[in-house]
């Protein structure tokens, strides 16, 4: 035993009589692949940059592949406008996980970086909105703080109701669809960040109804006063499910406040955000 460990221990090449070594260089390009496989996107890009061999690995379409959602092939001719002949995985991944406008721009679309799982946004100028286009009612606002550079924002009015609809195909999962606002006005002055809260009224009165139906027949709804002044809040209406990938799913989605007995005002608009219900928790990011 001791005498195999040691033979083993001193095994040399026959040239320069030093003990035998191994590095990442030695590690062929097809089992760095392998073990892509099981890492993180970003795992891999920063593997990439180690040596020549995992440079390779991580160009492998069989490793990006499994990386993509399951509605990639839906993504890259809806989206990107590409047919999947003129682009590697890895090309459709970071692609996908940059915005991605369309309907005009008045939606987005991006994979997360990490996980791969898909986020979707829709723009106030996408929705049904009460007296939008009445600038007694309204103003249109340019935002940096807007992934879509544009905010509504409502002075007084006596009846709101917002409606909205999206047709889209989802991976399977299960996804949580919520409002993006803000009590009061944003403005920029001196070139810091102001809000004026001078005409935020009426919400504390009566709540703010939210609801949610979908094509096969989920429908959820919510209720809740807005009371988040000064930053944006994501106003969470409801989840669904989504069972079969690679099938559009039909989601109308509403928020009214229809109570004429009061007046109420002063609140911006964004946009809709879908997205997987365990990113609730990050909200912040979006």
């Amino acid at each position: 035993m001791g005498a195999g460990s040691s033979g083993l221990a001193l095994e040399t090449d026959q040239v320069g009589l030093s003990p035998l070594r191994t590095n990442l260089d030695d590690v062929p390009e097809s089992c760095a692949a392998s073990i892509f496989m099981h890492l993180d996107p970003p795992e891999i890009c920063k593997l990439a940059r180690l040596n020549r061999a995992f440079h390779g690995a991580s160009s492998a379409d069989f490793v990006w592949e499994t990386k993509l959602p399951s509605n990639y092939k839906y993504l890259a001719e809806k989206i990107l406008g590409q047919s999947l002949e003129s682009l590697s995985k890895k090309e459709i991944y970071a692609r996908l996980c940059r915005p991605n406008c369309f309907d005009d721009g008045t939606k987005q679309v991006w994979v997360d970086k990490s996980s791969g799982k898909i986020c979707v946004a829709v723009s106030y100028k996408a929705l049904r909105i009460t007296g939008i286009d009445d600038r007694r009612y309204w103003n249109h606002i340019s935002s940096e703080e807007s992934r879509f550079s544009t905010i509504a924002y409502l002075q007084q009015i006596w009846w709101l109701e917002v409606v909205g609809e999206l047709e889209f195909e989802f991976p399977a999962g299960t996804y949580s669809l919520l409002f993006k606002l803000h009590l009061g006005k944003i403005s920029k002055k001196f070139g810091r960040r102001a809000c004026n809260v001078d005409q935020v009224h009426g919400w504390d009165v009566k709540p703010v109804r939210f609801q949610l139906s979908t094509s096969n027949g989920q429908q959820a709804s919510s209720e809740c006063y807005l009371h988040q002044q000064g930053n944006w809040g994501h106003y969470h209406v409801g989840e669904f499910v989504v069972d079969n990938k690679n099938t559009p799913m039909k989601l109308r989605f509403s928020m009214m406040q229809i109570d004429c007995t009061h007046t109420k005002g002063g609140v911006c608009l964004d946009s809709v955000l879908i997205c997987p219900s365990e990113f609730r928790e990050k909200l912040n990011q979006f």
